[in-house]
C-alpha cells in the first residue's frame, strides 16, 4: 500500500498520522524534501517485540530504539500499540541504555540546563518557562535516570536525527498523545 504525503498534509496534520502503527509499513513517496526525514524514519522502523525486554506489560512499558530512531508503546492489556519516530543523543557518549521507568508526566514542563550542558556552554538561561522556545516542547514523560526524558519538541528538524543531549525526543502531537496514554510506573528500556 503506498500513502502520498505532501508537504500540505504534513504541516495540516503535524504528521499525527504517523502514529498508527501502520505506518511502519506503508511506503511514503514524496518530492518534498521537507518530508525526507519521515520518509527514512517510517521506512528504518523495524519490529520490536515487547516481550522481548519485559516478562509483562505491568501498566505498559515503552521500548526507545535508538538505532532506528523510534520509540514503541504498549498499554497494559496490550489493546493500544504506538510507534513514533524520535530524535536521539548527538553520541553515544550521550546514550544511556538499559532499564528506566517514568517516575513523573508534566504538560508544559520548564527545561533547566544540566551541568554538563552549562559546562559546555556557560551562557544557557538558568531556566526556560513552558512555551515555545521551551527545549522540552509541551509535554514530558521524567524518567528514573536523573536528567533523562521522552519530550515533545518545537524544533520538528530534530526528530529522526541525532540531535538530543541524551533525552529522547518526539513531535509535540504525538508527545501529547503517548503522555495521555502513558501511566507514572509505565517501565522504560532504552536499546
Amino acid at each position: 500500500m503506498k500513502t502520498t504525503i505532501t508537504r500540505r498534509s504534513v504541516l495540516a496534520t503535524g504528521l499525527a498520522g504517523l502514529a498508527s502503527p501502520v505506518w511502519a509499513t506503508e511506503a511514503i513517496e514524496t518530492a518534498d524534501p521537507a518530508v525526507e526525514m519521515v520518509r527514512h524514519n517510517v521506512s528504518s522502523f523495524k519490529r520490536v517485540d515487547w516481550r522481548d525486554h519485559f516478562d509483562d506489560l505491568g501498566v505498559g512499558v515503552i521500548v526507545a530504539d535508538t538505532d532506528s530512531r523510534a520509540v514503541h508503546f504498549w498499554n497494559a492489556d496490550e489493546s493500544i500499540y504506538r510507534i513514533y519516530p524520535s530524535s536521539v543523543p548527538l553520541s553515544e557518549d550521550l546514550t544511556r541504555l538499559g532499564y528506566t521507568e517514568v517516575v513523573r508526566k508534566v504538560a508544559g514542563p520548564t527545561w533547566t540546563p544540566t551541568p554538563s550542558m552549562r559546562e559546555r556552554d556557560p551562557s544557557l538561561p538558568k531556566m526556560i518557562p513552558a512555551g515555545p522556545k521551551n527545549p522540552l516542547g509541551t509535554h514530558a514523560l521524567y524518567l528514573s535516570w536523573q536528567y533523562y526524558r521522552i519530550h515533545g519538541t518545537h524544533d520538528t528538524r530534530k526528530i529522526g536525527r541525532k540531535s538530543s543531549d541524551g533525552c529522547i525526543g518526539l513531535y509535540n502531537e504525538m508527545i501529547a498523545e503517548l503522555y495521555g496514554m502513558v501511566k507514572v510506573g509505565t517501565r522504560v528500556r532504552l536499546i
